[in-house]
Order: C-alpha cells, then structure tokens, then sequence
C-alpha cells in the first residue's frame, strides 16, 4: 500500500484502510499532554469553549516540569490553575513537585505511550515518543484544549525521510552526536513537515536513550515526528512499564519516501551545533578554542540515567574548571535516585558541580542557570537560538554528556577523548 510507519498508524488512528502524504484526517488520540507553561492557555480555551468534561481521565496528563518548585508568583498561580483543574477533572495522570520528571523522560518511564500510539502534546519537544514506534507531535494549547475536550484532532499526513542507520558508534558517541551530525547535513529545515522515520542494521547498536534523544530532536530539523522501528530493544523497554497493548506497525517495502540516507554511525564523531542554529555542527576537535563560563547536563534530550552514566566515568576523580559553572539535572526522580545508588551524585558534588531536582528551567532560560551578556554554556540541550538560555549576547553550544563533560573539566569546548587518555 506504499505506507510509511507514520502512515500506517494515522490511518489506524483514523479508521482508514490507507492514507497518502498530503491527505487531510481526523484521528483518534491515546495520549493528549500539557506542562505547567502550556496548559494553562489550554484550560482557558477548554472553558471558553464551554467544555465541562475531558475525554478520559487517564489520556489527558498534565506534568508540572518547567518552573517547579515555583520560581515566581507567575508560574505558582499556572501550577495552581493546572492543580485545580486536575482535580475538579480526576486526571490519573497529573505529575507535580515531588513526583514530576522531564515530561518526555517522565511518560515514556511510566509506560505511558506504546508502539503504535498516537500521541499530541502542547511542546515541541513531543516527538520524542516515536522512538518507542509511536506517533507524536507538538501542538499548540488550543489545539491541546480541543484534544482534551474530544480525544480527537485532525492531521495533514507527513511525507517521510528514511534514515537507514548502519554501523557501530565509536567510543563517547552517542544519540546526540548522531542526530546532531544528521541535522548538520540536512539543515534546520531540511525535514519540514515531514516524518523522519529511522531504521537498520545499525539500530541494534542505539540504546534507547539514544532513540529518545534522536526523535526528540526531529523537530529541530522541522520534522513533523521522528519514528524508529519497534525491534526487541524496543520491546525489553516497555516490559515492566505499559499495561497496554502495542500495535507495532513496519513500513511497506513500496512505501514512498521523499529521499533516503544511509547512515554510518561508526564514522560520527563527538559533535557540537555551534550558535545560533543546531545545524552550525562540527565536530568537538574541530571546535578550535572556545572558552565557556557554565555547562548544563541534562533535560529531555540528555538527563536520562545513560546519560549521567556518561558524565561520572568523565568526571570521576576529577574537578571542573574554575569560573565554570556546572549544572546537572537528572530528568526524573527515579533516575536522580538511580544516579544516588550508583554513586554518580558523589561523583558530580566532589567534581564541583550542582546537581538539581529535575527541571526544564535552564533550557528555555527559566531558571537554573541563566546566561548573562557575553558568556558561553556547552549544554545537552536541545536548542541554541538567540538568547535561548539567558541574555541575546550569550551562546549556547549544543552537544551530548560526553563533550559536555569534558568541557566542563579544560574549561573550553573539548574531544572528550583528549580528557579521557
């Protein structure tokens, strides 16, 4: 039926034998999701529109993640608007201070969204969940409002790119030097509107942490959602965690693709998107000498536990730069506990770095490391617009917790491997 993998589940989703690129379609939603910026607008919206009832407490889910614990009286009413609302509504899903992750670290960790899926969140960054072999997009608050009032939402089918992953990563690579180095080559529009579906050979080698750094980041390339086949990988995750049904779903031999890559991830090295777009990459020994003030690691590309895995074995027995500022934020409790049984808080405090409940705060330029006039952050985030993090005169340079870490130690944007001898 020539059908990609995003396709096949929107027609699915849509009650449909097939649906083609360009087609317009209502499809069913299993999953419809707000933070404490977004939700807000969105509840004004649904009340407006005279909505009393959302469609399923347990599909609706609200995670308090960017300013929490409150950074001023602003976000505290937001939060306060989106408690009271979850609770006139007994959402089953509402995750607040104390319980609160990364919200694209927390759902995919408590099984909420499966192979097959088709999910909407009110943040850019909701494409995260095609690496577990799911559909998802960001939307804005009023569609997340009509999302949550009628499970319902309507979608122009994507186009897709095929990205046929081969090889093995070498040592400190890992999914965000890959997607980092794959939006290097096609730029920041070089995927709009468009699904960029990843499969291969190469997939076995991919954690999938990894998928979920990679498919987070298709939307910096302008992709509609980023989607990975669904192998045991994929499978061994989910047991344990979701209580529902996958639909796992392969592409058709036939199926159409705009264009096709190959991919070879043994020849990708440690990669870093310099300002102002995270399609300015070259690789970190190509870097040259550029001296930075603060260093983030983590948030919903870069907090999860293999990250901060990374980041101790760089930073065990060593120290940061002085005047460098480290921040590591582990994207959720559970990983911040993992990351105490393992010894990997001890290892970050002795270094001299910070480490800080989970948050979003840094990433937008919230709180928790702000950047002032003139100064420079190596962060495992995932955008470096102007004045992303703080000031219009800073820069953020993106990168994963391997070079992040490394930077951190020489004070200047650095090959983890040169630390590392």
């Amino acid at each position: 039926m020539h059908m990609t993998m995003t396709q096949k589940i929107l027609a699915a989703k849509a009650g449909l034998n097939e649906v083609a690129a360009g087609q317009l379609i209502n499809a069913k939603l299993d999953l419809a999701l707000g933070n404490d910026i977004t939700a807000p607008v969105a509840i004004n919206e649904f009340e407006k529109a005279g909505f009393t009832d959302v469609f399923d407490k347990e599909k609706v889910v609200l995670v308090m993640d960017h300013f929490v614990p409150n950074k001023d009286i602003k976000s505290a009413e937001q939060c306060k608007q989106c408690r009271t609302f979850a609770g006139a509504q007994s959402l089953k899903n509402f995750f607040d201070v104390g319980e609160m992750g990364v919200e694209h670290a927390l759902l995919p960790e408590k099984g909420l969204v499966v192979p097959g899926d088709c999910v909407v969140g009110a943040d850019s960054h909701t494409c995260t969940y095609g690496a577990l072999g799911a559909f998802s997009t960001g939307v804005g608050s009023t569609d997340l409002a009509a999302a949550m009032a009628t499970g319902e939402l309507w979608f122009k089918v994507p186009p897709a790119l095929k990205f046929t992953l081969v090889g093995k990563p070498g040592p400190w690579v890992g999914g965000k030097d890959v997607i980092l180095h794959i939006i290097g080559m096609i730029g920041v529009d070089g995927a709009r509107y468009k699904s960029m579906e990843f499969s291969g050979p190469g997939l076995v080698n991919l954690s999938m942490d990894d998928r979920f750094c990679m498919a987070n980041m298709a939307i910096e390339a302008g992709g509609k959602n980023g989607i990975f086949a669904v192998d045991e990988k994929t499978l061994e995750y989910l047991a344990g965690r979701a209580t529902r049904d996958p639909l796992v779903v392969t592409a058709d031999p036939d199926a159409i693709y705009e264009a096709e890559y190959t991919i070879d991830l043994s020849r990708i090295k440690p990669t870093v998107a310099f300002p102002h777009l995270p399609e300015n990459t070259k690789t970190a020994e190509e870097a040259g000498d550029i001296p930075i003030d603060q260093v983030v690691i983590g948030s919903c590309t870069n907090g999860r536990l293999s990250d901060m895995k990374t980041a101790a074995e760089i930073l065990k027995g060593r120290h940061v730069a002085k005047n460098v500022r480290t921040i590591i934020i582990p994207a959720t409790p559970t990983i911040y506990k993992q990351c105490i049984q393992a010894g990997y808080l001890n290892i970050f405090v002795d270094a001299g770095c910070v480490v800080s409940t989970p948050t979003c705060g840094p990433c937008l330029g919230g709180y928790m490391g702000i950047l002032a006039e003139g100064e420079r952050c190596v962060a495992t985030t995932n955008r470096n617009f102007v004045g992303r993090m703080g000031h219009t005169g800073s820069e953020v340079y993106l990168a994963g917790p391997a070079v992040a870490a490394a930077s951190a130690i020489t004070g200047k944007i650095t090959n983890p491997q040169e630390v590392m001898k």
